[in-house]
């Protein structure tokens, strides 16, 4: 494996909290087939980043980190960034990346846009149909 893929997110004392990065996970893997998908948690949800970066490095020439956060809070601004220098000092010969947050992803503000205001616009549209 040359290349892998880390989706990193907070974590919940609810399990079921990260199923949906898991089904992220999975669409990414049917995308690139050929790449390393994998999840890591901040905590309350094993593994955490250190066991996934620790599982990854050794076949890796390049992993990137794509936080799987709204904005750059404190996690992605402090903690996150502290984790990788660690990860960096305990494997130098591998490149770590770090992606943007969700909202700075190229495109996700337009997409989501176009995808609230046309489901609104089904949810209008529905409404009228129910009144009349």
């Amino acid at each position: 494996m040359a290349r892998g893929l880390i989706l990193f997110a907070h974590g919940s004392r609810d399990p079921a909290w990260g199923e949906s990065l898991h089904a992220l996970a999975r669409e990414i893997q049917a995308v690139e087939p050929d790449l390393q998908v994998r999840c890591a948690f901040l905590e309350r949800l094993a593994p955490d980043l250190p066991t996934v970066l620790a599982e990854l490095a050794p076949g890796a020439s390049r992993l990137d980190v794509c936080p799987v956060f709204w904005a750059a809070n404190g996690h992605v601004q402090r903690d996150l960034p502290a984790l990788l220098d660690e990860a960096r000092a305990a494997h130098p010969g591998l490149e770590l990346r770090l992606l943007p947050v969700l909202s700075a992803l190229p495109g996700m503000l337009a997409f989501l846009a176009r995808t609230v205001v046309g489901l609104a616009g089904e949810a209008t549209a529905g409404s009228a149909h129910a009144r009349s």
